[in-house]
């Protein structure tokens, strides 16, 4: 080897002073081709800020971070991607992977700076010239890393459906759920979404391991309901999913439901290594009014802690609106009854038929117990107060979906109208057609509401399954007055509703009075929202009470009313949400946790 062999490669020392120096080409301006890989371009409009190109970045060269002017919503972090080009190797997987193709490469390779910061750079956060350049990378519509397609679930036919109460969702098997289980990108908007916070993420990828006790146990930690939630939750959690914004979101509810129903009910306790928590109850003692999902939820969670813990309850069984306001063809009983018997299991007592006010005063449960919790939903309907709306054949859904779970038979008349477009005016008016079909072989049901048909409050499922079975669904008519003959309802008139809310947003239905209808009916049921009913609550404790301009009780954050000992959740306080309600029962039973040992 010659001496200069040796020095050679210290001579690129001499090059370490010398600043470095781009020069232009001096003759072309030489754009990249029209499918190149050039710098990052972000489409705000568009993005989420899931962090799944973050994620998929094998060069850790993209990092999610917070940006002026871009707010946390449902469904959108509020953050956005920014590239380090020191580290990006224009693999374009971040393109290739984003759910919602916010994020492209425009063909512009030049960009000449002193300053090392700024290459790393917020796409769409600052104005480049490429960030509205037509040309450049974008995921081919045929090559896709995410499979946007949910996996369908059996469903009974309309025609087997249609006389009968037996659920109509069959429910995942094993491979179906894995595979939908597989579409997840564990971006987490699910979980800010979804009241009770659940880790969504982690029990779906239990799911994926088929590790189904692993994934049992992440839903008790925030849910002790999962069959009812499996089934009946509003899933708002799937509106925020990522894949919703390119394809079907993510069957989340339904992957819960695949869990709990794995789980045969003598595996809980052994499952949940609850076994010996009878050895560790604290002299305290919680009284809960109403056994509902939020009175449900405050007592798995008081029990877990080691109350001694009793529920009073109105009806004969547990569930409040779940049960009494549910059809059981959404939600059978039996898996209501699952979830109940658990909770008996960790020493939860009981007391059915007693109702607070009347069999038991709510003084006396003061002085009886530690701390109070009243969760007693709503049971109540509401009138529309139209003319003839106090006739004896005109009901409220609420009443007639009670009766109907109680096993009390309906007189159900030939032609039925339904007053409400929710969730609970499709069940009542579902119900009421396999109810006619069992009496007269025949459905001659009607549905009106004032919302036209997109802004119906009613999940779509549900409107789509009522039109299934029959029953007519027409949108935006407002009730004007109830026809009485010879003492008999002959029919509803409406009027044409142009528009529900005003401007502000506020309650204010226009009509079109130039356009209107009859419909012929024998029998009229009221489905336009649910009350409370308070009855329970003396003078005395009333005055002690400070009340919301809507006739709620306020409560502060663990759900702590002014009485310091009564704790108030659920229905009667955010509205009727199955999850909302467990939600609250979680956060009262930390609440009168904390008032109790402080």
């Amino acid at each position: 080897m010659k001496l200069k062999d040796v020095l050679s490669p210290l001579r690129v020392w001499e090059r370490a002073a010398q600043k470095p120096w781009t020069i232009k080409d001096p003759l072309n301006d030489r754009p990249g081709a029209d499918n190149y890989r050039g710098f990052h371009k972000n489409d705000f409009s568009k993005c989420i800020g899931c962090g799944t190109c973050e994620e998929i970045c094998q060069n850790d060269a993209i990092d999610i971070v917070p940006v002026e002017g871009q707010e946390t919503v449902d469904g959108d972090s509020g953050l956005r991607p920014r590239i380090d080009y020191g580290r990006c190797c224009w693999c374009a997987l971040c393109v290739d992977v984003c759910p919602t193709s916010a994020l492209t490469m425009s063909n512009d390779y030049t960009w000449i700076s002193d300053n090392p910061e700024d290459y790393r750079f917020i796409p769409g956060a600052d104005k480049t010239k490429w960030q509205d350049a037509e040309t450049g990378y974008e995921r081919s519509p045929d090559m896709q890393l995410i499979n946007f397609d949910r996996v369908e679930m059996a469903e009974m036919h309309p025609g087997q459906r249609d006389k009968s109460f037996i659920e109509i969702v069959k429910g995942y098997n094993k491979e179906q759920a894995m595979k939908e289980a597989e579409r997840c990108i564990e971006c987490g908007l699910c979980i800010a979404t979804c009241p009770a916070h659940m880790d969504i993420p982690a029990y779906i990828a239990a799911i994926r391991d088929d590790d189904i006790e692993n994934a049992f146990r992440i839903l008790y930690e925030t849910n002790p309901m999962p069959e009812i939630c499996g089934r009946i939750c509003t899933h708002k959690c799937e509106t925020a999913c990522a894949l919703h914004n390119n394809g079907d979101p993510l069957a989340i509810r339904w992957l819960k439901r695949y869990i709990a129903d794995q789980i045969p009910a003598g595996k809980y306790q052994e499952i949940l290594g609850t076994k010996h928590l009878e050895d560790t109850k604290l002299n305290k003692k919680i009284a809960i009014i109403g056994a509902g999902p939020a009175g449900i939820s405050a007592a798995y969670y008081l029990a877990i802690m080691g109350y001694k813990t009793k529920i009073f309850e109105a009806l004969p069984e547990s569930g409040g609106m779940a049960r009494y306001g549910i059809p059981e063809y959404r939600l059978p009983y039996d898996q209501i009854d699952k979830d109940v018997e658990y909770l008996k299991t960790l020493g939860v007592e009981i007391q059915y038929n007693t109702r607070i006010g009347q069999d038991i005063s709510l003084e006396q449960l003061h002085k009886d117990y530690d701390a109070v919790f009243a969760a007693t939903g709503l049971h109540l309907g509401r009138s529309t107060r139209i003319t003839g709306s106090d006739h004896q054949r005109v009901y409220f859904a609420t009443d007639l979906l009670r009766e109907v779970t109680l096993g009390n038979e309906i007189d159900v008349a030939k032609n039925i109208v339904v007053i409400g477009g929710g969730n609970v005016a499709m069940d009542i008016t579902r119900t009421l057609a396999r109810l006619q079909n069992q009496k007269f072989g025949k459905v001659q049901i009607l549905a009106t509401c004032l919302e036209a048909e997109q802004e119906m409050p009613a999940d779509l499922e549900e409107i789509v399954e009522a039109r299934e079975e029959k029953a007519i669904i027409e949108p935006a008519w407002g009730p004007v007055d109830i026809e009485i003959k010879n003492g008999k309802i002959s029919g509803l008139h409406v009027s044409k509703c142009l528009s529900v809310f005003n401007s502000e947003g506020r309650f204010s239905p226009e009509f079109d009075e130039n356009q209107k209808k009859f419909f012929k009916a024998d029998m009229i049921v009221e489905s336009i929202g649910q009350g409370m009913d308070l009855s329970y609550l003396s003078e005395g404790i009333k005055s002690k009470l400070k009340f919301s301009p809507r006739g709620r009780i306020e409560v502060n954050e663990k759900f702590q009313s002014d009485l310091k000992w009564l704790f108030v959740g659920g229905d009667i306080i955010e509205g009727p949400d199955v999850i909302h309600g467990i939600a609250n029962g979680y956060l009262a039973a930390r609440g009168i946790d904390g008032f109790l040992t402080k």
